[in-house]
């Protein structure tokens, strides 16, 4: 089913129009109840996309899934990783994230251990666009990989992670590495975990070369902050004019220099989950309500560009299943 709305608005220097092309499930049934976590990238060969599923979430059938789309169709889902461990025990997987390395292979970086405060960074790679998987990489202790929202290439050649952790309160740092996985650096934290609660930082581009992140927190507000020596230091997190009932968010810079962020645009609950633009990545316009069902969760989207400047997002609808959405602005 296609669904086409309009919403027209002004913003600075920009006038736009954002139709949602199409809106539709990756899938209608699967072999597990419950999933979360989607992620998105665009390889040589088509779009594809990830998620965790399993009997609900923590729960050690919980392992990670894949899709292809292909002539505007979504592929049968297949499990590519699973918690098995050396001796049998197994535990649940979390928050995959897709990355398309340009001219090389796509990489799935995830999360491995019973629950945020235990787990460990994990990678697999592929070299045929997400047909076949080479086997797991665990990443050093205290690297995680880009925590919830993509990577994101810096002009130098190193990958830039934007990631978290959940073992002593909620706190952000940033990873980094030259040569697509196998050696890394991070910062330090860049928030107390106290005064400032945030986790799962999403990657903004500015005209004047500085990176901007944008991130879930506890405060009430996504919080952001800015760069001005690629990802090394960071200014201190500040509310932005977003609210944020401590769910998670995406956002990406576009080709022609504006941002869009996907967000649950409430204090409480995860329903409505909207889309706003930015010209400046600080005020924002909501331009597209892509579900508003009260009590129900529509959360942790991801959002990307294609090559043929379409917007794809995806979220998780209801816990049942993963919807993805085709926007053009």
């Amino acid at each position: 089913m296609k669904f086409i709305y309009t919403f027209l608005f002004s913003l600075g220097a920009f006038c736009a129009t954002a139709q949602v092309e199409k809106a539709a499930f990756i899938y209608e049934t699967a072999p597990y109840p419950s999933c979360h976590a989607s992620t998105l990238a665009e390889t040589p060969t088509g779009l594809v996309g990830a998620w965790f599923g399993g009997k609900h979430e923590k729960n050690p059938d919980v392992g990670i899934w894949f899709s292809h789309y292909v002539n505007g169709k979504w592929e049968t889902p297949v499990e590519i990783a699973n918690g098995i461990q050396g001796d049998g025990r197994r535990y649940p997987l979390w928050n995959p994230v897709l990355y398309q390395v340009p001219g090389k292979e796509l990489i799935l970086f995830y999360k491995d251990g019973p629950a945020p405060d235990e787990w460990w960074g994990m990678l697999k790679r592929s070299f045929d666009g997400g047909k076949t998987w080479s086997a797991a990489e665990r990443l050093p202790k205290d690297i995680y990989g880009p925590i919830k929202n993509k990577a994101v290439l810096l002009p130098d050649g190193t990958l830039l992670c934007p990631s978290s952790s959940e073992d002593d309160d909620w706190k952000l740092h940033m990873e980094f590495t030259r040569d697509l996985g196998k050696t890394w650096s991070r910062t330090g934290p860049l928030n107390d975990g106290v005064t400032t609660s945030a986790i799962q930082p999403s990657i903004l581009f500015l005209p004047d070369g500085r990176l901007q992140l944008v991130c879930r927190s506890e405060n009430g507000f996504i919080l952001q902050a800015f760069s001005g020596d690629q990802g090394r230091t960071w200014t201190a997190l500040e509310p932005s004019s977003l609210v944020n009932p401590n769910s998670g968010i995406d956002a990406v810079t576009l080709k022609d220099g504006r941002h869009v962020i996907v967000y649950n645009p409430v204090k409480k609950g995860r329903s409505p989950i909207s889309v706003a633009i930015s010209s400046d990545g600080k005020s924002w316009k909501d331009i597209a309500t892509l579900e508003n069902e009260p009590g129900e969760e529509f959360s942790y989207p991801a959002v990307i560009q294609t090559s043929d400047s379409k917007v794809h997002i995806t979220y998780t609808w209801k816990r049942k299943k993963i919807k993805h959405v085709i926007l053009s602005l």
